[in-house]
């Protein structure tokens, strides 16, 4: 069997193996300094026209809530409950969505490590 690169039995050369741990810990580092970004934003969603305003951290904690008076009525409990559940459900989306769309761009830098499947 011949032999490919430098390397007996074929393995990479050990400058490429250099050049990748060095692009993996770059991009371990990147990682990390986006995932402390995400975990201090917070992220803000309204229901029910503006009546209901929830906001949550990048640590999945709701930080707030603001639900303007005229929606607060005693005989409705159920669609004050169901504006703020919507609120809620919705700011955590958006933050989920931006925390995967950041993972997203830094792995895209992935494509230049080779077959590695990271």
């Amino acid at each position: 069997m011949a032999k490919r690169g430098n390397f007996p039995g074929g393995g990479m050369m050990p400058g490429n193996m250099n050049n990748l741990m060095k692009q993996a810990q770059r991009m371990q580092r990147q990682m990390e300094e986006k995932q402390k970004e995400l975990e201090e934003k917070i992220w803000e969603a309204t229901a029910g026209g503006g009546a209901v305003k929830v906001r949550v951290s990048g640590q999945k904690e709701v930080v707030g809530i603001e639900i303007a008076p005229e929606v607060v009525d005693p005989d409705d409990v159920e669609m004050l409950q169901d504006l703020i559940m919507a609120a809620t459900n919705e700011a955590l989306r958006n933050m989920e969505a931006e925390n995967a769309e950041m993972m997203n761009s830094i792995a895209g830098g992935l494509g230049g490590l080779g077959g590695f499947g990271f």
